[in-house]
């Protein structure tokens, strides 16, 4: 393990930083050399907290061609072919850097979208293994459609239903929202970069992918792709919230750790399971018509509250242009930043209303909180109907033909998951059970630090045979 060397390289966006950091640490807590990478604009976004990091982790950027940052104004097929190009030189630079000091990589792990750090590690004869940082039903479900059925899945229509290996029955509003047919140009990108990762996994014998998830929420799933070795890492989020041991583990903030601050002494001044925290994500962006129902139902249930808003891409404050502002702000707490998983693991968060993107279905999975599930893109429509109808934590309002989900619907929802009824305590029982499974799975001995332990051995063995 001594001459193991592992570069980690993520896509520069919060939702991908953030899990792939965790498993950075993870290895770097096995005693493993670790070099985490990601681009030099989004380095300059991290909080301060991470240079606390262990011995063995230290974190290098790459250029990506955006050193300034890239933000949603920016044309993403151009900044994509950028990472491409100016990633893959600065990256190989980056390698022959370390193997320059004495410190050569012996084996990269990549993330969704860096395909192109695949082909790097290809170029220059390292070893590398893809970390799919969502959900292993929705990577069954492209490798379902990579592999035969992208008939099946593309004509799928609103009145039909298919059964795929290892996943349960879907219908076209679970499927993620680059398979759907109405929205060709805006997922143009999407379907051919994912594609890329799975060319690259047809040229090896049997691949190993490591998956943030964990053997007991997907089990079924992870053994589906027989091709593949699945591999269950996760939940990737801070082991704070797992074990208690490591207090200071969060990627970002920086000045906004004020605001986590006040959310801290505002949610202790309330009873336990009151509040309804609702965030829909660092990516994901509501239209405006979608915020003011929210707004309704929240006001409607008459509960406490404590709403993440951030600016809109083009820096406006949305939260300003609620026209039930002044309501809301005597009910609850709008902020435009938290620290999420210290919310959902405060005593009195009673449910969580969320987009459902992976990293927030696992925290909230992790944290024992109820979901009232309002998806939007990609992989939150299959997480959604996982968090509803698979795992049992949640619940999906249904929304109006326009795709908004109404006021009286969310207030519907917020009431069966928080009042007491038979339907909310069955969700309270499970939810806390699924939280009793994730601290197992990543605790010392458990199975997903077994799992982590056993790819870092399988990697050294190769690395003593060289």
């Amino acid at each position: 393990m001594e001459k193991c060397h592992f570069l980690i390289v993520t896509f520069p966006a919060q939702g991908h930083i953030n899990p792939t950091l965790q498993f950075a640490k993870r290895l770097a807590k096995l005693g493993v050399k670790t070099t985490f990478s990601t681009s030099l604009g989004a380095i300059n976004r991290m909080n301060k907290a991470s240079d606390s990091l262990p011995e063995k982790l230290s974190i290098v950027a790459f250029s990506d061609g955006y050193d300034h940052g890239w933000n949603p104004n920016d044309d993403f097929g151009r900044y994509m072919t950028s990472a491409a190009t100016r990633g893959s030189q600065t990256l190989k630079e980056l390698i022959m850097a370390q193997s320059n000091e004495g410190h050569p990589i012996t084996h990269v792990v990549y993330t969704i979208l860096m395909s192109w750090v695949g082909q790097v590690a290809r170029q220059l004869q390292i070893p590398s293994t893809l970390l799919w940082i969502q959900p292993a039903a929705v990577f069954q479900l492209y490798y379902c459609f990579f592999n035969g059925c992208a008939e099946i899945i593309g004509d799928i229509s609103s009145s039909k239903t298919i059964k795929l290996p290892g996943l349960p029955t879907l219908a076209s509003r679970d499927l993620p929202s680059v398979f759907l047919a109405s929205n060709p140009d805006v997922y143009s990108f999407a379907l051919p970069a994912i594609n890329k990762h799975f060319e690259l996994l047809q040229e090896e014998e049997t691949p190993t992918v490591l998956v943030n998830t964990f053997d007991a929420l997907e089990s079924e799933t992870l053994k589906a792709a027989v091709k593949l070795k699945l591999v269950a890492v996760g939940p990737l989020i801070p082991s704070a919230f797992l074990d208690g041991r490591d207090s200071s583990d969060s990627s970002f903030g920086g000045d906004l750790l004020q605001e986590t601050k006040d959310c801290a002494e505002w949610l202790n001044s309330k009873n336990g399971a009151s509040v309804v925290y609702v965030a829909f994500g660092s990516f994901s962006d509501l239209p405006l018509k979608q915020l003011e129902e929210i707004a309704q139902g929240l006001l409607q249930s008459k509960k406490p509250f404590l709403w993440v808003i951030r600016k809109s891409p083009k820096g406006e404050k949305l939260g300003e242009k609620l026209s039930c502002k002044d309501e809301l702000e005597k009910q609850g707490l709008i902020v435009s930043w938290c620290s999420q998983v210290e919310v959902l693991s405060h005593p009195s968060v009673g449910c969580f209303v969320s987009h459902c993107g992976w990293n927030s279905s696992l925290e909230s999975l992790a944290s024992g909180v109820p979901v009232v599930a309002i998806p939007i893109w990609t992989d939150q429509t299959t997480n959604a109907k996982f968090i509803q109808d698979v795992w049992k934590t949640g619940i999906r309002p249904m929304a109006n033909e326009e795709g908004t989900v109404e006021a009286d619907e969310i207030r519907r929802s917020l009431e069966i998951v928080m009042d007491g009824g038979v339907r909310g305590e069955e969700m309270r029982k499970t939810a806390k059970k699924w939280r009793e499974l994730a601290v197992e799975a990543a605790k010392d001995g458990g199975s997903s630090s077994l799992n982590v332990k056993a790819f870092v051995d399988e990697v050294a063995a190769g690395v003593i045979r060289e």
